[in-house]
């Protein structure tokens, strides 16, 4: 119990940071309209071993732009059952932001994370700690200039889900929070990367197939410092986590 009101009171303080950071002088801030989509799939193949492969698209003004392209994937490892811990590989493609640009910009990463999820009662935490190693594709003039920015970014999710009746088939209540920073040579004034508090629902469908919906707020610090985005953002995940352990291919 006092590790659960640890985090939660760790996450007030993010989110008063948060607000801080928005009532400082000479930020400027771009409000912004998202969706954002995502097929996250564990596949757990023995007692300790699993795969891991999602796909992601975000778009801007709500859903007329494109945003990125997303495609993960990596292998898992369970300690226990509500422990586990994942190495692997993801790529994403980055539209161009500038108005009548056409060139994507690549960026390669290698993540680690570890998982744990734990319950109170009938609510259920997830708390993830993941190290992304970022190589970002560097454009200009709608150019690849054949060289990358390489930073390492440390991500930690708190997520909480909270039934609300019952019975099972009533959606439960999910909020989460993701907090980002990152390190590296090229990372001169935004070691604060990002923030991403998420409120929606979340409805079983069968025993391996779930997906929650809901709002997400995003704020983003520029590379410049002084630019941050600040996005409202339709998101919608779906989630698959069949069990092959007794099967055969």
């Amino acid at each position: 119990m006092k590790v659960f009101v640890f985090i939660v009171m760790a996450l007030c303080l993010l989110f008063f940071c948060r607000i801080q950071l928005l009532a400082q002088p000479q930020k400027k801030i771009n409000h912004q309209t998202q969706s954002w989509f995502s097929l996250n799939n564990t596949i757990r193949l023995k007692n300790k071993f699993g795969l891991l492969a999602d796909f992601h698209v975000r778009r801007n003004d709500f859903a007329a732009e494109p945003s990125f392209y997303l495609v993960r994937g990596g292998f898992d490892y369970w300690f226990k059952n509500n422990v586990t811990f994942a190495l692997g590989y993801a790529h994403m493609w980055v539209s161009p932001g500038k108005h009548g640009y056409k060139t994507y910009a690549d960026e390669n990463r290698i993540y680690e994370q570890a998982q744990i999820t734990s319950s109170i009662g009938k609510m259920i935490f997830l708390q993830r700690l993941r190290n992304e190693q970022r190589w970002q594709e560097i454009l200009v003039n709608d150019q690849s200039t054949h060289q990358n920015k390489f930073s390492n970014r440390v991500r930690y999710l708190f997520s909480s889900t909270i039934p609300v009746a019952k019975n099972k088939n009533v959606p439960s209540l999910v909020l989460s929070n993701e907090f980002c920073i990152q390190f590296g040579k090229a990372i001169v004034y935004n070691t604060f990367d990002q923030d991403r508090l998420f409120i929606g629902i979340k409805q079983n469908i069968t025993k391996h197939l779930s997906f929650d919906i809901g709002y997400m707020l995003v704020f983003q610090q520029k590379a410049s410092g002084y630019l941050y985005d600040e996005n409202d953002t339709f998101r919608w995940f779906i989630y698959y986590t069949p069990d092959w352990r007794r099967k055969h291919f």
